[in-house]
């Protein structure tokens, strides 16, 4: 494709990320080849891992390669901290080739530039991470006059020129990676620690390149920080069409952890970006075998693969018309209704109405702690804030704090209608003979609905915004973005309903079509309604994971783990799950494990506490960003890990 052409294709943003928010459309971006396998343009959304083996043991890597090959990934990435991974990359291809695996190779370098050089003239792409590259990261403020900051310019694109120079002649791709942990002392100088100067970041580099005529380039804005990977990739689309640039995009939410919470935070972070049509190629980072990424890296591409076709009767939405800023996270503001909107967390809405109702232990699924000594439940961290019943009535009583929703005609003829309220369509609200002086929730379908009725609703109501739809999200997103045109504060529980659909796939799609509302702003709960084959704890823990992923409601610990690669020092997924089964009681807590210095430092900036391989059986604590002890014992690191806790005031033990 043609420089011109790549120019041409943008018009239709003008200066924003997105062509139209209100009907799926995806960016279309320049093609780039690595090897065999383009990228970009109108090729399918690409899927990709990294190997965690040493890249030293060249029959590990390359049977690990192959089992991650027929796991789905198309482009396998190795680490080369040091000139002899770079060489013996040639080993690892060499092998793989004559073994009939014709998978590109990337190299993953940090700090080395010559591996850098080394690597390009052997694989099909080379990662660069503009962080430390050619710069530095020690922390330090720095103030640099307009002449100062020019020259650190100069000095990075006297590194950084020769590889351009090797890409160019060995037609080589380069990913220019941007991590949120990982920025450069003097970008973080200039922009701080923020989504601004990651883009910028990238950007500096991307000029160099262009200044080479070198074209052949992928982009990444990873965090671990959901929003603030959101906002980065938006960002970076923005300024990169403002300079007539239209690079291909490689999604990934760095250190997202293992487990259900990894594929929810993956698919909160990836699946808002796929939404808004940007997106090539996914790597899932997960602290588990890499082999398990590429399943979950799909099953979110598949989602998009056919979905450019028109829906009729939408209107165009296009950034520029927007009255908030997709960039900067700020909730929609609501006058709040019982503990619902305003200030107030999002609740969480299950669907009992099917469940055996003489059976009061049902109320576990639903996060409730029984306790037989009281013969009482009580609410916990992650127990649901309401109840729908439909019709059904339950035989034994309900928690105080336990809201029940009942079909409106049903809520009529109860006699006790303490903590039940009414569920009933928007259109019925206003002829209703009765309404709760309390909370009364109001069915809205998003595809079809009169805004008239919207204007007159008093300040008992909440919003239950319904959808079934294949790209609901974009229609839930325009009803969000038609109450704020109108300045309407009532409160809205989004309501996503999935009739035919595995647990693994309704995790995914879930996380994809809550999470990308809620990271916006919008939503005031959650309500998942699946097919009853899908168990109601499963519900409730999604619900709780996606909102913790989004950072909208906290109800446990976090931990923000590396998916592990040759540079790792100890075993991670063994540590990760050591170090939760002694912690995860403590609410709020951020606790970041990483496998080297690579993201380390930076990721501390974005956790409460870090957990870092410094060398073999040697382990660093970090408190945020400081170091606060260095190179313990790996033995005894975890009981130092819970000790600064403590001295912190921040350890409460186990109920």
């Amino acid at each position: 494709m043609h420089r011109m052409e790549n120019v041409s294709v943008q018009k239709d943003l003008a200066g924003g990320y997105c062509d139209n928010l209100n009907q799926y459309s995806r960016f279309l971006t320049r093609e780039v080849y690595i090897g065999d396998v383009p990228m970009g343009g109108l090729n399918p959304i690409r899927i990709q891992s990294m190997t965690t083996t040493d890249t030293m043991d060249t029959l590990a890597t390359v049977e690990q390669t192959i089992r991650m090959v027929e796991s789905g990934c198309e482009y396998v990435r190795i680490t080369a901290p040091s000139m002899k991974e770079a060489e013996n990359l040639a080993q690892i291809k060499k092998e793989l080739r004559s073994r009939g695996y014709t998978v590109p190779l990337v190299a993953d370098i940090h700090f080395t530039p010559n591996a850098a050089e080394a690597a390009a003239r052997i694989v099909e792409k080379v990662r660069v991470n503009p962080g430390n590259y050619a710069d530095k990261k020690r922390f330090e403020n720095i103030e640099y006059t307009q002449l100062a900051y020019q020259a650190e310019l100069e000095r990075i694109y006297k590194k950084f020129s020769p590889l351009v120079k090797i890409c160019k002649e060995y037609g080589t791709a380069m990913r220019i990676g941007t991590n949120h942990g990982s920025l450069s002392d003097r970008i973080m100088s200039q922009y701080g620690d923020t989504p601004r100067g990651m883009v910028e970041s990238a950007m500096e580099f991307m000029r160099m390149c262009e200044d080479m005529n070198y074209y052949n380039l992928v982009i990444s804005m990873k965090a671990s920080n959901t929003q603030v990977m959101v906002q980065a990739y938006r960002l970076l689309v923005e300024t990169m069409v403002k300079e007539g640039m239209n690079y291909p995009l490689h999604l990934g939410v760095t250190e997202a952890g293992d487990g259900e919470d990894g594929r929810i935070k993956s698919a909160v972070g990836i699946g808002t970006l796929l939404e808004d049509g940007l997106g090539d190629t996914i790597r899932v980072s997960l602290t588990e075998d890499p082999e398990f990424e590429a399943p979950v890296a799909k099953a979110l591409a598949d989602r998009y693969a056919r979905r450019s076709a028109p829906v009729a009767g939408t209107e165009r939405i296009a950034v520029k018309d927007l009255s908030y800023s997709p960039y900067v996270y700020n909730r929609r503001v609501t006058q709040p209704v019982q503990h619902i909107g305003g200030h107030h967390h999002p609740v969480v809405m299950l669907d009992v109405s099917a469940k055996n109702l003489k059976d009061p232990y049902i109320l576990m699924e639903a996060g409730y702690q029984y306790s037989a000594v009281l013969d009482k439940y009580n609410m916990a961290d992650q127990a649901c804030d309401l109840v729908y019943l439909g019709d059904a009535l339950p035989s034994f009583s309900f928690p105080g704090n336990l809201r029940q929703i009942y079909n409106y005609n049903t809520w009529l003829g109860l006699k006790d209608k303490a903590n039940c309220h009414p569920l009933l369509k928007l259109e019925a609200y206003a002829e209703s003979e009765q309404k709760d002086p309390f909370l009364n929730l109001l069915s809205v379908n998003a595809g079809a609905y009169d805004p008239s009725l919207l204007q007159s609703l008093d300040e008992t109501a909440v919003l239950v915004l319904e959808t079934g739809a294949e790209h609901g999200m974009a229609e839930q997103r325009a009803f969000f973005i038609a109450l704020l045109a109108n300045h309407i504060q009532v409160p809205v529980i989004i309501k996503r309903t999935y009739k035919e659909i595995s647990a693994d796939d309704l995790t995914l799609y879930a996380a994809t079509d809550l999470g990308a509302l809620l990271t916006d702003g919008f939503g005031d709960g959650v309500w998942i309604d699946a097919p009853q084959t899908v168990a109601l704890s499963t519900l409730n823990a999604v619900s709780f994971i996606i909102l913790q992923a989004t950072r909208t409601r906290i109800s446990k610990a976090e931990y923000i783990s590396c998916p592990s690669c040759g540079r790792t020092l100890f075993d991670l997924q063994e540590t990760t799950q050591l170090i939760r089964s002694r912690t995860d009681h403590l609410k709020g807590i951020k606790i970041a494990i990483m496998g080297c210095i690579v993201n380390g430092p930076g990721e501390m900036a974005d956790a409460d506490y870090g957990y870092v391989g410094a060398g073999p059986d040697k382990i660093t604590l970090y408190r945020s960003k400081e170091v606060v002890k260095k190179n313990l014992s790996a033995a005894f690191a975890l009981d130092a890990l819970i000790e600064l806790i403590k001295e912190d005031g921040n350890w409460t033990e186990v109920k």
